[in-house]
């Protein structure tokens, strides 16, 4: 639709201008006529469907049977409860479904896009939604483009549009490109689309289009909603709880028979199955898996990390090797240059400010002025050092590109190590380059000494290279500068790329720049808190290897040469090698980004769950091979945070640290959930089967298990979901082992013990009276008690549950009283005690029964102290 018009007519038609943009008060016009810049979603379901759903399962309608047949049998107060159990069960169900798309809702806003516009004259980063169409964009490698754009502006720039072309390879854009008539979307060079990112250069665009008027938004329109998919610990759960449905069937089929051979009350004791059946499994235990990592992740990003992806939670407590990037994540990011390597001789800042008049020193300065798309505040974190170095010198950066108006450029990337620009100086050209020294310095065929250009000899290299040696030890970050005079007149415009065997060839060497980012404070704890959780950290930087060793050795990451590998040395090994020597490699320095993708690879085939940081468009790759891919939210590009599954908000390593606690915590919380659950239920399948199987009467009916399952399958699940952990000695374990069983580490015995020492305790309180009424009243109170002791119990698997204040859990605490009070209300309220055929019981009955019913967590307590006693 614009391909075919010229960046004029566009500005025409948005009425607006290149240089200013558009004033407030038009977007404010704007917004309200064409709404936010977002793609609309499927509408929240209604509260009558979100109750539809909780009921459309088929162990509800299984429920709904056993109901009916208890209202044909004339047992009005067992349909009763069952009835109310189902209601209850979905109110539940209905509130902790809300409480997790809230937090989830709360995530997405954390993780909404931002963009770079041109208002009232003045370029500021605002949110995408904000965006309207005649909004003037600015883009630069790494960013994600926000909305469609025509392109005003463009340098060497490319973008990836497969997601929505399905063209794999970067395409190049030109603004000056017009078609003759219409094209497809693909081959509109001098347009670019929202979801697409740009790879390389940069450029300007006017929005044309927004939310779902763009051409992802017609796509969006014409699919249907795709349902949301399951995260694998909810698979796994959910393969467990369908074989848990089969066996308990087949229990229940089984004790169904034996109360049919022993002559038992056929329709009686086809209800207690049924029950049994259905209250045996925990179907609401995947709710409360995801609410529990939705309050997690929530949780977390208050920490400093957001999780775009639930399953990344799980993964995380399996984490044992975190490979990070060396700048702004283990260092601050505050680059400043503290010396400079010049006339054969270093300078601090000031010296060289003294002795600028030194032609080589002020033309140094010049190239890193010229060099560089940084301003005072905005660039990343070695131009704007570069930026204000030459300041500081007197050399002002604005000035100079204003003198010698850029013509073109070569971008920086990763893979070339450098970045050429060209400008005008009078009839003549010149190129300044700018990158890593050893990349400059093979180049360079001259080097300027005083107001002189002579060869660059051997004896000279040698020289240099010494001196980028001796400062890259001291933790310096190296960066050499150096030029062209181009004698031909007249160069081309555009192409640069195709120029550069004569932009970056026989250079003239002017000079170094070292420059220190300090490692982070936190960073060197961070460290040794992995290397007590068994959990490696590795660097991998673009940086000299001795500079990245200096830092590995400040933050306790590598202490011996050995330990470090360059990416010369990295391609020499075939991937077999390669997986022998990953082990004892801590540094991996001067890496390209198909070199961090073999490092991620090669660790991963060597059996590590590897978590991966990275901020930039190179990063991505590795980002996407890594079990978990984490971007830095302050300096990353949209590419890295789009491919990454956590963003660290704080662009800090240590967050990282918090971010496998919390993980390894969470996963523990679900795991004790699942546990408690499970043994809970087992303990009433063998409470029931063993009854019938020695020929007694049956200690429960069916309203007493379904009224067991309602005060505790919910509460006392999600309050241990929610609990807090040892974090000292969850950070002492070693990393989970990845598709480790949920009954690892003794959970099977776990399950089984607890159930059967709740049933027998259950079985113990029925015997001890002989009047039925009253018997099956303490069997169903020490039941339901026992199960509410046990989930106080389950806060530590292995350790006392009292270790941590049971009042830093108050939705635990909350749980066992509401539970105890349901509870006693069934045998004081004369009502319920007719609805659930109890008897009252007396003060003394009741001191019995909480001191039986607490055995699960007393008998917990001498385990755990005999426990303790022998580690």
């Amino acid at each position: 639709m614009y391909e075919n018009r010229t960046v004029e007519e566009v500005c025409r038609e948005f009425s607006v201008d290149l240089r200013t943009g558009l004033s407030a008060a038009e977007v404010e016009v704007r917004q309200r006529h064409y709404g936010e810049n977002e793609l609309r979603e499927a509408p929240p379901r209604s509260l009558i469907v979100r109750i539809g759903a909780q009921l459309c399962d088929s162990l509800i309608f299984v429920l709904f049977a056993a109901a009916g047949i208890s209202l044909l049998l004339g047992e009005y107060g067992d349909a009763g409860v069952i009835l109310a159990v189902v209601v209850l069960n979905a109110t539940v169900g209905v509130i902790q479904e809300g409480k997790a798309e809230k937090a989830l809702e709360s995530l997405k806003r954390m993780t909404q896009l931002e963009a770079v516009v041109i208002r009232e004259g003045k370029e500021r980063e605002i949110a995408a939604r904000e965006l309207v169409p005649g909004d003037l964009v600015v883009l630069d490698a790494g960013r994600q483009v926000p909305a469609d754009l025509r392109l005003t502006e463009t340098a060497e720039m490319r973008a990836e549009e497969s997601a929505l072309t399905g063209e794999s390879r970067a395409v190049e854009k030109n603004s000056h490109f017009l078609a003759a008539g219409a094209l497809p979307v693909a081959e509109r060079k001098n347009e670019t689309f929202m979801t697409s990112y740009v790879t390389a250069g940069r450029g300007k665009g006017i929005v044309i289009a927004t939310g779902m008027n763009t051409e992802v938004g017609r796509i969006a329109s014409l699919i249907r909603e795709a349902p949301e998919e399951e995260t694998p610990l909810q698979k796994r759960l959910s393969d467990l709880g369908k074989l848990l449905s089969i066996l308990t069937i087949g229990l229940c089929v089984l004790l169904f028979a034996l109360a049919v051979w022993q002559k038992r009350d056929v329709m009686e004791m086809l209800l207690t199955a049924i029950s049994l059946a259905v209250a045996a499994v925990p179907e609401g235990l995947p709710t409360t898996v995801t609410i529990v990592l939705a309050l997690g992740v929530t949780k977390m990003a208050r920490a400093g990390t957001i999780v775009r992806r639930l399953p990344s939670v799980e993964t995380l407590g399996a984490v044992s090797v975190v490979c990070s990037d060396k700048t702004g994540t283990l260092t601050k990011n505050e680059m400043t240059v503290t010396t400079c390597y010049v006339n054969r001789q270093e300078y601090t800042e000031q010296e060289l400010a003294r002795s600028k008049e030194r032609e080589v020193g002020k033309r140094l300065l010049e190239v890193f002025a010229l060099c560089s798309d940084a301003g005072e505040t905005v660039g990343d974190a070695t131009e704007r050092a570069l930026y204000g170095f030459c300041e500081n010198c007197g050399v002002s950066p604005e000035h100079l590109r204003r003198r010698y108006p850029r013509k073109g450029e070569i971008p920086f990337d990763s893979d070339r190590k450098r970045m050429t620009t060209v400008h005008e100086q009078g009839e003549n050209w010149i190129s300044c380059v700018k990158g890593a020294p050893d990349v400059i310095l093979k180049r360079c065929r001259y080097e300027m000494e005083e107001d002189k250009i002579v060869p660059l000899t051997r004896e000279r290299r040698t020289e240099i290279e010494t001196e980028i040696t001796r400062m890259s030890a001291r933790a310096l970050r190296v960066l050499a500068g150096a030029y062209r005079e181009l004698q031909t007149g007249k160069m081309p415009d555009g192409k640069w790329e195709k120029q550069v065997g004569q932009l970056e060839q026989n250079l003239v060497f002017l000079g170094l720049a070292g420059m220190m980012d300090p490692p982070r404070e936190a960073a060197a704890g961070a460290v040794e808190a992995f290397r007590r959780a068994s959990v490696r950290t590795v660097m991998i930087t673009g940086d000299h290897a001795d500079t990245a060793l200096a830092i590995a050795r400040q933050l306790g990451i590598a202490k011996r040469r050995e330990e470090c590998m360059t990416g010369a040395q990295l391609e020499t090994l075939d991937e077999g090698a390669l997986e022998e020597r990953i082990g004892s490699v801590s540094v991996f320095a001067r890496v390209s980004p198909e070199h961090k993708v073999r490092i991620v690879r090669a660790l991963k085939r060597a059996g590590c769950v590897t978590a991966m940081t990275g901020d930039g468009v190179n990063d991505a790759p590795a980002l996407k091979s890594a079990d978990i891919g984490i971007a830095m939210g302050k300096g990353g590009t949209d590419v890295a945070r789009q491919a990454a599954d956590m963003i660290l908000t704080d662009d800090n390593f240590a967050t990282i640290e918090r971010a496998i606690e919390e993980g390894r915590g969470i996963y523990e919380n679900i795991r004790k959930s699942i546990l408690f659950l499970l043994s809970s239920n087992l303990g009433e399948i063998l409470t029931m089967f063993a009854a019938v199987a020695i020929g007694i009467p049956a200690p429960l009916g069916a309203g007493h298990i379904l009224w067991i399952n309602l005060i505790t399958d919910s509460l006392p699940a999600l309050a241990l979901g929610m609990d807090g952990n040892d974090r000292e000695n969850l950070m002492r374990q070693p990393p989970r082992r990845t598709g480790e069983s949920l009954f690892a580490g003794g959970g099977w015995f776990c399950m089984v013990f607890y159930g059967s020492l709740i049933a027998a305790v259950t079985l113990g309180a029925f015997f001890s009276r002989q009047e039925l009424l009253r018997a099956q009243t303490y069997a169903f109170t020490v039941l339901g008690l026992s199960e509410l002791f046990h989930a106080v119990g389950m806060r530590s698997l292995t350790g006392s549950a009292f270790s941590r204040s049971l009042g830093k859990n108050p939705l635990m605490l909350a749980a066992v009283l509401v539970g105890i009070l349901m509870q006693v209300a069934v045998t004081e309220i004369p009502f319920l005690m007719k609805l659930l055929h109890t008897v009252r019981l007396r003060p003394a009955e009741w001191l019995a029964l909480l001191l039986l019913s607490a055995t699960p967590l007393l008998v917990h307590e001498l385990l755990a102290f005999l426990f303790r006693k022998r580690h």
